[in-house]
């Protein structure tokens, strides 16, 4: 298990749900190759509603449906760890946003079923 306390750094990718990679969800190439690069977790956030760089709104409301909807991955780990990832994103993303953030981790266990 991974352990992962105090200072770490929290990165976030903010990509549309219809953007793909060889044919299937970016978002999903993402949590993929982060778990392959070992990295402590990743997490994917279904947007409801939001815009980037087009302006467009999209938005998930009856009247105006959007296949594009936003969608969030979140991935935190040590800083260095999660710097050494970055390029792996510049492959893969050709349109989304890359965050980081500082952030202490208070605490990450693993589920007692997983041991």
């Amino acid at each position: 298990m991974t352990k992962l306390t105090g200072t770490a750094l929290r990165m976030t990718v903010l990509v549309g749900e219809s953007d793909l990679w060889h044919h299937r969800p970016l978002y999903t190439e993402i949590v993929h190759r982060a778990h392959a690069a070992g990295l402590a977790g990743a997490s994917v956030f279904h947007g409801v509603e939001g815009y980037g760089a087009s302006s467009l709104i999209h938005t998930h409301r009856l009247l105006s449906l959007s296949e594009d909807l936003p969608v969030a991955v979140v991935i935190v780990d040590a800083g260095e760890k999660i710097r050494a990832f970055l390029p792996q994103l510049d492959e893969v993303v050709g349109e989304g946003l890359v965050v980081l953030d500082d952030c202490e981790v208070i605490r990450y266990t693993e589920r007692e079923e997983d041991r």
